[in-house]
């Protein structure tokens, strides 16, 4: 996930519910559908700080070099500045950015 190009609000703002409604015709089938992408943006985002952080960590710091590694803590900081996963999934969910593939509209063939 390229976070640069999240355009997602940071704060929570008020929505009108029949927006979601209007793309499946349920509203509980949308935030499904929004909560299933948030978990996966989530596992995403996790993966990418992980590996961020990894960068900078070496294994014969002292104590005392493990609380003060200032790249961590920037690379940190950035990650909790971004939109939140509901906030993104949200975002996607309302200019169709996500697929949703349903198991009843399946065919034969791609069983």
């Amino acid at each position: 996930m390229d976070v640069k190009k999240i355009n997602a609000p940071v704060n929570i703002i008020t929505r009108d519910i029949r927006e979601f409604d209007k793309k499946t015709g349920n509203l509980y089938e949308a935030v499904a559908i929004m909560s299933k992408r948030a978990n996966q943006i989530n596992t995403e985002l996790k993966e990418e700080l992980y590996a961020k952080l990894q960068e900078f960590s070496s294994y014969t710091d002292t104590l005392e070099e493990i609380f003060e590694n200032r790249e961590q803590i920037e690379v940190s900081k950035y990650f909790e500045r971004l939109p939140k996963p509901a906030l993104i999934a949200i975002q996607e969910f309302l200019e169709d950015k996500i697929y949703v593939r349903r198991p009843e509209e399946l065919t034969q063939n791609e069983l």
